[in-house]
């Protein structure tokens, strides 16, 4: 994608292909490299006057942050995501970018769990509206997560049971092999 976009001036590709490299960097342990990649995408990207997927791009940028526990860095760019969906009304991401606040919140201090359950519950929430099954199940795996550890098994069985079992394919997925492991978690 680089190479074309330079080749032939496409700057808004140019900038996608930036940003997806630091983020491939930084989820192959060179986080710094990565997250300046990224960051430099996303400025490329501002100057086209694109804002489609920006809170995608700002998503991957938070997750690059968490990497290394860059926790405010992340919760920051996690709230400039959501305050892009409510200016612009894109909405595709935003299921997962309340899981990935949520999620940060409890890397700030799990004495944040009642803001970080919230956010689980708006990703929730939003996935239900939006009938994103697969947003639905990544949010009820970090509600389960969170209710396991404050030792409420059967709701958390419960919940990501009910999610679990609307798929009928993709078991060989990440997100679906992790749910399934946490519910084997939670029978014990």
């Amino acid at each position: 994608m680089l190479a074309l976009a330079n080749e032939h001036g496409f700057p808004y590709w140019l900038a996608e292909g930036t940003i997806l490299q630091g983020w491939a960097l930084a989820e192959h342990g060179q986080a710094e490299k990565g997250i300046a990649r990224i960051r430099q995408g996303l400025s490329a990207y501002q100057a086209t006057g694109a804002e489609l997927f920006r809170t995608y791009w700002l998503a991957l940028l938070a997750e690059a942050y968490g990497t290394v526990a860059q926790t405010e860095a992340g919760l920051h760019t996690l709230d400039e995501a959501l305050a892009m969906v409510d200016k612009t009304g894109e909405r595709v991401y935003e299921a997962e970018l309340y899981r990935l606040k949520g999620e940060f919140t409890l890397r700030r201090s799990p004495e944040h769990h009642t803001e970080a359950e919230t956010c689980f519950r708006q990703a929730l929430e939003v996935a239900r509206r939006q009938q994103a099954k697969s947003w639905e199940l990544r949010a009820a795996i970090s509600l389960s997560r969170l209710w396991q550890r404050q030792d409420k098994r059967a709701e958390a069985h419960e919940l990501l049971a009910s999610i679990y079992g609307w798929f009928t394919e993709g078991f060989d997925t990440a997100d679906l092999q992790e749910a399934r492991a946490l519910l084997v978690e939670l029978q014990r």
